[in-house]
């Protein structure tokens, strides 16, 4: 019954109404609490540490808790918006869980890399995020990949606010 109740209950009410029928507080303990087991919690959880860790380094801690929480929120949100609510791709378990939050702060960090490398494999490899992202879930409707491409955009635009805000005020990144 535990297992089924993270995001199992969410699954069959679907979307928003999941989170206002079952509690505004699932998106969040999915995170925390999964369906795969103990060995699959701790899997998922050490792998969102480390990833954590690296946007920590990169966007620093304020803005890396901010995009924590918005890869827990966002996803099920966009995608209401773009009209996929219904398909497959937009089950509550593709989307929620440290499994999405660790695609979405992944992909933060892609573009990151991208801004910061000249090496064309480096290129290739942080451009291949989303890329290979919407290619998943276009060919499996695998939610996870289109977390990999909602967190490459809102890092893209976080960067474009960020620059503009550095240079306004005439400091340094």
């Amino acid at each position: 019954m535990a297992e089924q109740g993270v995001g199992g209950d969410a699954a069959v009410l679907g979307g928003q109404a999941a989170v206002e029928k079952s509690g505004w507080w699932r998106e969040f303990a999915s995170v925390f609490m999964q369906n795969g087991g103990l060995f699959g919690d701790l899997w998922n959880l050490v792998t969102l540490a480390a990833v954590a860790a690296l946007a920590q380094w990169y966007w620093g801690g304020a803005l890396t808790l901010v995009l924590f929480l918005l890869g827990i929120v966002l996803p099920g949100r966009i995608d209401g918006l773009l009209g996929l609510g219904d398909g497959p791709s937009t089950d509550p378990r593709n989307f929620a869980g440290s499994s999405g939050a660790t695609y979405f702060l992944g992909a933060t960090l892609a573009l990151a890399f991208l801004t910061r490398t000249r090496v064309p494999k480096e290129i290739a490899l942080a451009a291949g995020v989303p890329v290979l992202g919407l290619a998943m879930w276009l060919a499996q409707d695998n939610g996870h990949g289109l977390v990999s491409v909602y967190g490459f955009a809102l890092a893209a635009v976080v960067r474009v606010v960020r620059s503009r805000l550095v240079r306004s005020t005439g400091q340094t990144a």
